[in-house]
């Protein structure tokens, strides 16, 4: 029950920082695939990183365990990848901020959310016996997380990410795609 406790406050947190960083906002989520506001990948980038940083901090002093990492079925992630981004890109929305979006009472996210998130089910639901196998047998590269590919040291790894993202950080407002306050 604690566990729960604990999710249900992160999870509040976490909406409550997409909402103030002005990240439910249907404007943001489309200039993330025109490539005229980067402030998504910032924000997603950075909590990436605390949480990496945190959980490994954390199990590297014995507080937390983790859980075995299931199967990486290479074709599967590219496959899924590309429908929730092909997904995300033509209705403008994602679903943390779907899910921050429809806590703040508003319609135009709660039911469309709410019905992508049930026809997705739905076709997850119907294809996966046929779809699953079909996938797995194609390049399942078994239990594997990326400091296991590169033969890191967990921490390394972390810091490797997080270095690579302040460079991208960087780019970006270099090349001028910081968030911006207008609208369009």
């Amino acid at each position: 029950m604690n566990t729960y406790v604990i999710a249900l406050i992160l999870g509040v947190f976490f909406g409550f920082s997409l909402n103030k960083a002005g990240l439910t906002k249907y404007h943001k989520i489309v200039n993330v695939f025109r490539f005229t506001d980067m402030a998504v990948l910032k924000f997603m980038m950075t909590a990436l990183i605390v949480s990496m940083s945190g959980l490994y901090i954390l199990r590297g002093l014995g507080l937390v365990t983790f859980p075995n990492v299931p199967a990486t079925y290479v074709v599967g992630n590219i496959i899924g990848g590309l429908i929730f981004g092909v997904g995300m890109a033509l209705s403008g929305y994602c679903p943390g901020t779907c899910a921050a979006g429809s806590g703040e009472g508003k319609l135009d996210y709660l039911i469309p959310g709410l019905l992508g998130f049930l026809v997705g089910a739905v076709i997850y639901g119907l294809t996966y016996q046929h779809i699953f196998p079909v996938i797995s047998a194609i390049a399942n590269i078994g239990n594997i997380v990326l400091p296991d590919v590169w033969n890191l040291s967990p921490f390394l790894t972390v810091l490797f990410f997080a270095l690579l993202s302040v460079f991208l950080f960087y780019l970006i407002d270099r090349a001028g795609l910081q968030r911006r306050n207008k609208e369009g």
